[in-house]
């Protein structure tokens, strides 16, 4: 099958969203597909054909969330080349820019398409609107959302249940909806494959002890990842823990400001930020955890906690429909309400080693469930089902119109 993937952000750009169009373009080409790529282009105003690796990057002006850049809604250099590639579906990865050229693409060249929702667009208002008119720029994303995902596609993927009970009791959405949760390469973060030599490097290199208990979490720096409660939280921590670190992985336009939260509670020396890490090598920071957390509620499948469950992490995570389907509570980790809970399961983990290396290792086994092979199985079957329908629709349009034209012919002629 040819398969084209339409997103506004894709490498060299680091996100929860290119890592799963990565493992997802990945576990096709596996199985035999053919992928390409329609995204933005994230470093300058430039269309770009690189049809070695079959991109196609269509200019883009940034929009103030991170690095993203909003496009044109149509580029006739771009449908040219698209119709070259004879696709026989398309999956848009985005709604707003290159999402709403693939719905263009799809009309005009009548190739069927499938959408995959990642982002709570909601949760992200507040960059734009800086505080002001949140009630009206919410309802108005909702009602875009419901546009983008309900009536302009054939069939929609979400990653959790949480995304999907908000499609069908909020914004009661006729579609069919499929839950897949993104799949990812389990053996990347297994932690047998990185030498001791290797970790104690990166350990050396941000003033890690080897005899530390790290605290760690990988996510954007900025407000809806809640890392503001990680940091407070650990204040209290280190108190039973004198020998721990935090560790934050990732950059954002909150870095600073977390930076002075820990100087004002008097725990720089014990925080460790990273800054932005190569995608390449994230997989090797999980390897200088002990445990991993997030506080965020705004996920909308929480890849990272996968990928530190595949580093054997155990999980702490707050009680959200995003992590249900993989932290399984005090089997795994545990999914706190408070932050009590959360601070007595830690010190539960640190004190209690018999605990800690079940979870370890139940996490890892959990993990498996999560593979991108598999993934790419359940897209693929979305896809056979999303031709089916677009090409049974398209077929019962076309006898619609037969029978209106026939009709309409009896009937001029008995008016004559």
């Amino acid at each position: 099958m040819r398969i084209g993937i339409f997103t506004d952000t894709y490498l060299p750009y680091v996100s929860g969203l290119v890592t799963s169009e990565l493992m997802l373009k990945r576990a096709l080409e596996k199985l035999g597909h053919t992928v390409y790529i329609v995204t933005a282009n994230l470093d300058n105003f430039k269309y770009i054909n690189d049809e070695e690796n079959k991109i196609i990057y269509i200019p883009g002006l940034p929009i103030g969330i991170y690095d993203a850049r909003l496009t044109g809604i149509y580029s006739g250099r771009a449908i040219n080349q698209i119709r070259k590639w004879k696709l026989d579906i398309i999956h848009s990865q985005t709604e707003f820019g290159i999402g709403t050229f693939s719905r263009l693409v799809s009309k005009q060249l009548n190739i069927p398409l499938v959408h995959t929702y990642h982002t709570m667009y909601e949760d992200y208002i507040y960059y734009i609107t800086k505080g002001y008119f949140d009630k009206t720029s919410k309802r108005f994303v909702e009602y875009l959302t419901k546009f983008y995902c309900d009536k302009t596609v054939t069939e929609l993927i979400v990653p959790s249940r949480k995304i999907y009970n908000i499609f069908v009791n909020k914004y009661e959405a006729n579609k069919k909806i499929n839950i897949i949760g993104t799949g990812m390469d389990i053996e990347r973060f297994d932690k047998t494959k990185f030498s001791k030599e290797l970790v104690s490097k990166y350990k050396k290199q941000y003033g890690i002890k080897e005899k530390d208990f790290v605290i760690g979490t990988v996510a954007r720096v900025a407000k809806e990842k809640s890392i503001d409660k990680i940091i407070e939280t650990y204040k209290t921590i280190l108190e039973s823990i004198p020998n721990s670190k935090l560790l934050i992985v990732g950059d954002g336009p909150d870095r600073e400001e977390l930076q002075q939260l820990t100087r004002d509670l008097g725990i720089e020396d014990n925080v460790i930020f990273t800054l932005k890490v190569p995608i390449e090598t994230v997989q090797i920071y999980y390897q200088l955890m002990d445990v991993y957390v997030t506080f965020s509620t705004t996920e909308t499948q929480g890849l990272t906690v996968l990928e530190a469950m595949a580093a054997s992490l155990p999980v702490l995570a707050i009680r959200d429909d995003s992590f249900v389907d993989a932290v399984e509570h005090k089997v795994n980790g545990y999914l706190f309400k408070t932050d009590k809970e959360y601070i007595d399961e830690v010190l539960g983990l640190y004190n209690d080693k018999k605990l800690y290396k079940e979870m370890s290792d139940k996490s890892l086994e959990l993990s498996k469930n999560h593979s991108s092979l598999e993934f790419g199985k359940q897209v693929f079957e979305v896809y056979k089902d999303t031709i089916k329908t677009y090409n049974e629709k398209k077929l019962t349009n076309q006898i619609k119109n037969i029978f209106s034209k026939s009709s309409k012919e009896k009937k001029e002629k008995k008016n004559k």
